[in-house]
């Protein structure tokens, strides 16, 4: 049940929609690479429900830890692609347009609610 980044990708919806405020401006992210986030997240989707059969057929407590470590770190992935995307094209662009300070405070805040 571990997870693994060669699984086969899946057709996934494309018009995934960012629950973001929009008015700041708008998010466009490469399809490529959101496809490629929408298929992590879907396989550790996955994963979590693999591990809830686990505690329902008891499993031992040491398997299902190491199962929750691997959704931790597949998820702690996930956010650091996001981080990186969000860093090289959103505040690129924001600097681009002069509005880097707004874009600098609204991932200050999004920080503090991630980190803990």
């Amino acid at each position: 049940m571990i997870l693994s980044d060669t699984s086969a990708d899946k057709s996934l919806p494309s018009n995934s929609h960012h629950h973001h405020d929009d008015s700041a401006h708008p998010h466009h992210h490469d399809e490529e690479s959101m496809r490629r986030l929408v298929n992590r997240l879907s396989r550790i989707e996955g994963h979590v429900r693999g591990i809830k059969t686990m505690v329902q057929e008891n499993r031992p407590c040491p398997e299902v830890l190491v199962q929750v470590a691997a959704v931790r770190g597949a998820l702690d992935r996930v956010a650091r692609i996001i981080l990186d995307e969000h860093l090289t094209q959103c505040i690129g662009r924001a600097a681009k347009e002069g509005n880097i300070d707004t874009e600098i405070e609204e991932l200050k805040a999004a920080l503090d609610r991630f980190l803990p």
